[in-house]
């Protein structure tokens, strides 16, 4: 009981911290994070003010010949020497709205879980965004293209090239989302 209390009390701690950086508008790094079974796209964005800088970007990538159980036990792996190695203030996650591929949904959902899991462990506040909301808040329509969405990604970023894997390249736009909403006051965390 003491634990939790103790675990309770750092996570409400971490979580003003992060709010007192977004009301003074402060630096602060986000994490967004494109969840897959396969392909887990992460980025880590520096927010301060209106400026936001590309700090590092990557995939974790797992084999189909492993067991379900072994690929969900090394995102969470790679994604805990990510938050380790980083210390992010908080974490962009895609929410899951709507799948055309129902046989991907399940372990996407899994993974979703996981991910969720390593973040809460290390008491990092969580924003979800649906592919709709993303889009909205980077291009202005909701139903805009990928390449709509990494034209903005490189116009916001100021950069010329981009990661190749889509899935980074998503989880930049949730950074950007993550860090337009915490500029204008619109966010909540889950």
């Amino acid at each position: 009981m003491l634990t939790y209390v103790l675990c309770l009390n750092i996570t409400i701690i971490l979580r003003l911290d992060f709010l007192i950086k977004v009301w003074y508008n402060q630096s602060m790094l986000i994490l967004g994070i494109d969840p897959g079974m396969a392909i887990v796209g992460y980025s880590l964005l520096k927010a301060e003010g209106d400026n936001l800088d590309l700090v590092s970007s990557g995939s974790i990538q797992t084999k189909s010949t492993q067991k379900d159980s072994q690929r969900l036990f090394e995102i969470f792996e790679d994604l805990c020497s990510i938050i380790e190695k980083f210390k992010p203030d908080a974490a962009s996650v895609e929410k899951l709205f709507y799948f055309k591929n129902q046989k991907t949904i399940i372990p996407v959902a899994e993974a979703r879980g996981v991910i969720i899991m390593a973040l809460e462990k290390y008491g990092i506040p969580i924003y979800e965004f649906t592919p709709l909301e993303i889009k909205q808040t980077l291009t202005g329509f909701g139903r805009a293209d990928k390449k709509e969405v990494e034209r903005m990604v490189k116009i916001t970023l100021n950069r010329e090239t981009l990661p190749k894997l889509d899935d980074t390249v998503d989880s930049i736009a949730m950074g950007i989302c993550c860090a337009r909403c915490c500029a204008n006051g619109k966010l909540v965390a889950q």
